[in-house]
């Protein structure tokens, strides 16, 4: 049920809501160029979205042992029709580029029916972004339920040296389309942001050596396995990822584990038949109930494999749960390091959590209109070194690492909670301006986790899973400023007392906020 304050009194109206969600966690995520570069050649006549879809009854040969569908078919079934609607847009030959986060809400049983639905959201250049979402549905009762929601980027590719100029969509349709539309060049920006090198973990309980969990396999690429174009056909590369990422996690926990989210599927390569495919996985952290695995892949023609030189083709990490005896969870061991080297090989900012303890997501949003320019209000909250100037919760806030304009890495102390120890963060801030007209200005927060800050003795080492402002300009000197959170067990203890009813010290800090943006002079720190 929202829960909303509001200020109609005041010149600065603020808006606060709370609601109990049962969906995937909030996207807020920020655009990027065409990654194929500009192309002077005329675009071709816009086109409205079009939709394919992909019906199968799920049988034994598509189920484990446990009687469930794969993980690794169910990829293949989608990236499959992905492809097929990326080419009845494009018109000609297709290929996956990457395939973004996915959250696996349900677990589909052999006698059950999967609906794929796959729609175009977005042509650029020469890549566009594929819409991809799955239900399942009970012969018997016909009841329906969402599988998971993904988001594809398929690249044209025309015959010989012709250029593509891909036909842009004519977006007049539902608000869902409109929507889909807007987030596609803004989350076409994030899949390109790599940050890689800047986060590794120090464990402070080291238990189990990661490379016991380390799993190598090979596969040759036959005509079976490649595509109606002569490649590896993408959906063939997952189901082989997920199944030695299936094989590491097994061997931390001794248990049989469950996919319940897949990082990024990046291809940065092409293999075809004829190619040797070596996959690489090996867990790269525990957490309490769930494992993060990460899979590299490597191809060899068969010059390559002489020399011993393979081809990167693909990298991924996958979060695993492990269901214990009982319903209950099962507790899972930290694990420590015999190398830096790990085959996670991007750490994104992503505005989703990708470590779930709960299958309830709580989230935050506060609304708040102030009376400054969107830049002005955007350039303050983008230095976190200034927010314990208005939010109490905050002791000190130190920069860590910066990685370029746009990435920074700081260092959060809070205040002690309920008589108990101070908590303190380490956070990824990314920040990132309109790329045109109507676009709000994005700043963007979550955990990592760096050798240089290993937890303090005397605090409580915490996640921000979701976090971030967005600036919307709604006149020249007025923009509304909206803060989301996905809360955590480590946040919950200041916003606990927000959500039953008996404090308004959420309202405090955003009126506090309010007056600290409203000020004449920008006072950013050097």
């Amino acid at each position: 049920i929202p829960l909303r304050f509001s200020k109609p009194q005041s010149n600065s109206s603020l808006t606060l809501i709370m609601s109990l969600q049962y969906s995937p966690n909030m996207t807020m995520s920020v655009g990027m160029s065409d990654m194929d570069g500009s192309c002077d050649k005329a675009r071709k006549k816009e086109s409205g979205p079009v939709e394919v879809q992909m019906c199968q009854s799920v049988l034994p040969c598509h189920a484990n042992h446990q009687e469930e569908l794969g993980a690794g078919q169910l990829l293949k079934w989608m990236d499959t029709t992905g492809c097929l609607a990326a080419e009845r847009h494009a018109g000609m030959a297709c290929v996956t580029a990457s395939m973004d986060d996915i959250q696996f809400e349900e677990t589909v049983r052999v006698g059950q029916v999967i609906n794929i639905k796959a729609r175009v959201n977005r042509a650029f250049n020469t890549s566009m972004e594929v819409g991809i979402y799955v239900t399942v549905q009970e012969v018997l009762s016909g009841v329906t339920k969402r599988v998971c929601v993904a988001f594809s980027t398929f690249v044209a590719k025309p015959t010989g040296t012709h250029k593509v100029s891909l036909k842009p969509l004519d977006i007049q349709g539902s608000v869902e389309e409109m929507l889909e539309y807007s987030l596609a060049s803004e989350r076409r920006r994030l899949r390109f942001v790599d940050i890689s090198g800047l986060c590794s973990r120090k464990p402070v309980a080291p238990v189990v050596l990661t490379e016991l969990t380390r799993v190598e396999s090979i596969e040759l690429v036959l005509p079976p396995h490649a595509n109606h174009h002569g490649n590896t056909f993408g959906g063939q590369i997952m189901t082989w990822m997920e199944n030695v990422a299936t094989v590491a996690a097994s061997r931390l926990c001794g248990y049989y584990p469950s996919l319940g989210a897949v990082d990024m599927f990046r291809f940065r390569g092409p293999s075809s038949v004829g190619d040797r495919l070596v996959f690489k996985a090996m867990v790269n952290n525990a957490f309490q109930t769930s494992v993060e695995v990460g899979v590299r892949v490597e191809a060899y023609n068969c010059e390559e494999w002489n020399e011993g030189t393979p081809r990167h083709i693909n990298s991924a990490s996958m979060i695993y749960y492990i269901p214990g005896c009982g319903g209950e969870k099962k507790t899972l061991p930290d694990v420590t390091y015999t190398t830096l080297v790990s085959y996670l090989h991007v750490q994104r900012h992503k505005n989703r959590a990708y470590v779930h303890e709960e299958a309830d997501k709580l989230s935050l949003k506060v609304e708040m209109k102030v009376k400054t320019t969107a830049f002005y209000a955007f350039s303050l909250l983008a230095d976190l070194r200034l927010r314990p100037q208005w939010d109490k919760n905050y002791l000190s806030c130190e920069e860590v690492e910066k990685a370029d304009e746009e990435e920074t890495i700081y260092h959060i102390k809070c205040t002690t909670v309920n008589g108990s120890k101070s908590r303190d963060f380490v956070v990824l801030l990314s920040k990132r301006q309109p790329c045109k007209d109507g676009d709000p200005y994005v700043i963007a927060l979550r955990s990592v986790t760096v050798a240089t800050v290993p937890p303090e003795e005397n605090s409580i080492r915490s996640e921000v899973k979701c976090a971030g402002f967005l600036v919307h300009e709604i006149g020249y000197s007025t923009c509304k400023v909206s803060y989301y959170n996905q809360v955590t067990s480590g946040v919950l203890p200041y916003v606990e007392g927000n959500i039953a009813g008996w404090s308004k010290s959420m309202e405090e800090t955003a009126m506090s906020c309010i007056s600290f943006l409203e000020q004449d002079l920008l006072t950013t720190q050097f």
